[in-house]
């Protein structure tokens, strides 16, 4: 596994210094889940990635569906809510309607649910594999308006490297079946 270390500091990064610092962080995290079957694992290296390398944030996991709800998952950051009703809140809609969703003010957003009072802006993204919801990315930031087109962008193809290595270590397993 070759992973370079990218820090962006607290600094603000041009249009052009913000793709190539998400092409770094896509390249990371196909380099570290490559060959890793683990959801967890993935899941927690993932958060470590996003949490220290992109400015401005100060909070980045996931939560897992679970039980009808939503329960918390890998992340870096303070300690967060345990537990988010499907439906409630940033993750819960995001969760709910499948659909990213990207929040430049959470104190006007209906229903948000303020686990780190720090936190003003949000994007979450759903984990969804073959139909099912797996959980969410949540990626929070104490800077209004933090998150924009070119984040979605690279943020769904990381996600989208956490749903290959799903679906990869869910196809059947030749040597299951047989016996050591």
């Amino acid at each position: 596994m070759n992973v370079t270390s990218v820090n962006a500091g607290d600094a603000s990064l041009t249009i052009k210094d913000k793709h190539e610092l998400y092409q770094h962080l896509v390249a990371n995290v196909r380099a570290i889940t490559a060959g890793e079957a683990d959801l967890i694992a993935n899941m927690a290296n993932i958060s470590a990635i996003l949490y220290n390398a992109l400015p401005q944030v100060n909070w980045a996991g996931f939560y897992l569906f679970k039980q009808a709800m939503l329960v918390l998952g890998p992340f870096q950051g303070q300690p967060a809510c345990i537990r988010i009703p499907m439906g409630r809140g940033v993750c819960g809609t995001a969760a709910q309607t499948q659909t990213i969703q990207l929040v430049a003010d959470v104190h006007e957003f209906d229903g948000h649910i303020a686990c780190d009072a720090a936190s003003n802006s949000e994007i979450v993204l759903p984990v969804v594999s073959n139909g099912h919801l797996i959980g969410v990315l949540d990626i929070d930031s104490p800077i209004f308006n933090r998150f924009d087109e070119c984040d979605e962008k690279y943020l769904s193809q990381i996600v989208g490297i956490l749903i290959e290595t799903i679906e990869h270590n869910s196809a059947p397993n030749e040597c299951a079946s047989e016996t050591l």
